[in-house]
């Protein structure tokens, strides 16, 4: 007897999707803005690329064009309500980081809003132009130019997540509006193999 029963396609991503939930801030002249996505991934190591789906009607995605760049912040498990909030709104008619009372650095590089208060990490990032896929394709491709970590999770190129800090661990979208964060974490050599 199997345990497996058919899952939607349109769920079907969900099942390999438990990398971080990010905030994208954007800005070009005056204009800001800061959303959540659920999808974004490394593509390459040296330079540091990354790939991150942005729908191309949103105003972030506009920014983004305009500018050339974004920035990528990790919230950590204290804005799992911010996240889900800045992601359920467009920013088109209200600058949220007003609105919600976000207080954003500049970063080195682009000069691009980052958040360190809430956040485990952040990455300032240039994007890279792919001209026949843009107008196809929500994929945004880019090369990240500065990024930083807040040491009490993340040492010596590793996530670190344990009991202690578990305020500052990522957190993970599972849709509708349902987050989970790491837990439990322990090395391969610590865990006893078995067999399916």
């Amino acid at each position: 007897m199997t345990h497996f029963k058919q899952v939607a396609l349109s769920h079907a991503s969900r099942l390999i999707n438990h990398g971080p939930t990010v905030l994208v801030t954007s800005a070009h002249g005056t204009a800001r803005n800061i959303m959540a996505a659920a999808w974004s991934m490394p593509v390459e190591f040296t330079p540091p690329r990354i790939a991150i789906v942005i729908d191309k009607k949103t105003y972030t995605r506009e920014l983004i064009a305009a500018s050339g760049g974004f920035g990528v912040c990790i919230p950590c498990t204290t804005l799992a309500g911010l996240t889900h909030a800045v992601g359920s709104e467009s920013g088109r008619t209200v600058d949220k980081f007003l609105h919600y009372g976000l207080k954003a650095r500049i970063g080195p590089v682009l000069g691009m809003p980052l958040l360190e208060e809430g956040c485990a990490a952040w990455l300032e990032c240039r994007l890279i132009s792919e001209p026949h896929t843009e107008d196809a394709y929500d994929t945004c491709f880019a090369e990240v130019v500065a990024a930083a970590a807040d040491e009490r999770v993340f040492q010596n190129g590793h996530w670190r997540f344990t009991e202690d800090n578990v305020d500052l661990q990522t957190i993970h979208h599972l849709g509708g509006g349902n987050f989970v964060r790491p837990a439990g974490m322990f090395h391969a050599g610590d865990a006893a193999a078995k067999k399916p």
